[in-house]
């Protein structure tokens, strides 16, 4: 039985991070195969993302969050001393690389090779090779010559995608998965403190997903059929977690 994970945010900050997330997941990707010329593609939305908006700033007051309540958090008799202390040493050290770090992808802008790929690579069908010719060459060097190329430039995005994935990461484990049901396909639920993700564990083989909305203290969820795109009518069993 496959089981899915279906999340959705529900402030603009964590749909920022979760966004940052994928892409650094599809940079990783592109680092353990080779996947030709469309390993630019994550590469570039990453370095539009990061252009549009300093997100040093947000991500330092978020660290300085999670370790004052991270501090707290430790003189609680039920609470896992070591696991805490981990998390202290890497949101600390995270933080201090990313304060002392230039803006993510700045200096990416100052490489030819990189700036001329991307002009082109933002027109449909515009990467063959007659109109990037470097790209060509570029594709015809050994695999492990590129990958070290690649890993450089990603490298340059570290010191804001590891933070960001560790405070995902502690937003996710706020809460554990809970057993609901959706009425007739559909499920509503709230909350007192204000919550920052939905997430939604479901079984591929019921033959639905879940379209996700609300804003702080309310969600809806609406399961669709997938064959017939429609909203079931059907009770559905799934796993829910509300982190905030």
């Amino acid at each position: 039985m496959t089981e899915l994970i279906y999340e959705q945010p529900l402030n603009e900050k964590t749909r920022s991070y979760l966004r940052l997330e994928y892409l650094a997941q599809q940079l990783q990707a592109n680092l353990d195969q080779d996947h030709q010329h469309r390993c630019f593609y994550p590469l570039f939305s990453l370095c539009e993302l990061t252009e549009r908006c300093d997100y040093r700033g947000e991500v330092i007051k978020d660290l300085d969050r999670q370790l004052f309540a991270l501090s707290k958090w430790q003189s609680l008799p039920s609470i896992n001393d070591e696991q805490v202390e981990l998390y202290i040493s890497k949101l600390s050290t995270c933080r201090d690389i990313l304060q002392a770090s230039q803006r993510p992808g700045h200096e990416l802008k100052q490489d030819r090779f990189l700036s001329a790929l991307r002009q082109r690579f933002n027109m449909p069908g515009a990467s063959c090779n007659f109109d990037l010719p470097q790209l060509h060459y570029w594709l015809a060097k050994p695999w492990e010559v590129r990958q070290s190329e690649y890993q450089d430039w990603v490298g340059h995005f570290a010191s804001l995608l590891a933070p960001v994935n560790l405070l995902l990461d502690l937003t996710r484990q706020t809460t554990e998965y809970q057993v609901k049901q959706a009425s007739g396909g559909f499920y509503q639920g709230s909350s007192e403190q204000a919550l920052s993700l939905i997430r939604v564990k479901l079984s591929a083989e019921q033959g639905c997903y879940p379209t996700i909305s609300g804003h702080r203290n309310r969600y809806a969820i609406h399961f669709v059929q997938f064959d017939q795109q429609k909203h079931s009518d059907q009770a559905i069993e799934f796993e829910l977690a509300t982190c905030s």
